[in-house]
């Protein structure tokens, strides 16, 4: 299993991604995180991502989960294109949602544990992956889900990971600080094992083991 969790894009390890995928890896971008957003700023978002991609040599393109809604076959043949998905930040409930909506969460669970993809993720697209999304409520509104994806919020993560994941930690220019520390009192309530990122950090997966660098 192949894993690049991030608190913001690569932080400050854009050889160890690159390690991890291949030189040219072809990429899909996921920005289901922002689907709650007005269309010209999540049209924006993809943007953003895209053009660091390809500017540092990767073929990437978007893939809109929102095109394959009940159709996972038809996402699983997609995806399979695809070395490497890039799953950007935003708002984590909606993202987890979308993921749920379309069954791209258990197409996705399935081909990266089999090593047949890489996932990289960064904010929400980190968060999504670890087991729950207990205490995101704090920086990220689940009243977006309803209206944006029909159905009620999901709680649970992909669990790619066995520990959630804090981002914009460490005096993150994102960082609310009282924020982080709301979240960081409910996880340690929960007594659910968790790690807080700053933005220059990365968990890596490169097999079985998680590294924080």
């Amino acid at each position: 299993m192949k894993l690049f969790l991030a608190s913001y894009r690569f932080g400050d390890h854009h050889t160890r991604f690159a390690e991890l995928v291949g030189p040219g890896a072809r990429i899909a971008v996921i920005a289901a995180a922002a689907d709650a957003w007005p269309a010209a700023a999540r049209a924006s978002a993809v943007t953003s991502e895209l053009t660091p991609l390809r500017r540092a040599g990767y073929d990437a393109e978007e893939l809109d989960i929102r095109d394959y809604a009940h159709s996972p076959d038809a996402l699983e043949r997609a995806l399979r294109t695809f070395d490497c998905v890039w799953v950007r930040g935003g708002n984590t409930f909606v993202l987890r949602a979308q993921l749920a909506r379309t069954g791209a969460d258990d197409v996705l669970e399935r081909l990266v544990r089999n090593g047949d993809l890489a996932y990289a993720g960064y904010s929400a697209g980190a968060a999504v992956a670890t087991p729950t999304l207990t205490g995101l409520d704090v920086t990220d509104d689940p009243s977006d889900v309803l209206a944006t994806c029909g159905i009620e919020p999901v709680w649970t993560g992909l669990g790619l990971v066995d520990f959630a994941i804090v981002p914009h930690g460490g005096g993150s220019v994102l960082e609310d600080p009282a924020a982080t520390a709301r979240t960081i009192a409910i996880l340690t309530k929960e007594r659910i094992p968790f790690r807080v990122l700053s933005d220059q950090q990365v968990v890596v997966v490169d097999g079985d083991e998680a590294d924080v660098i």
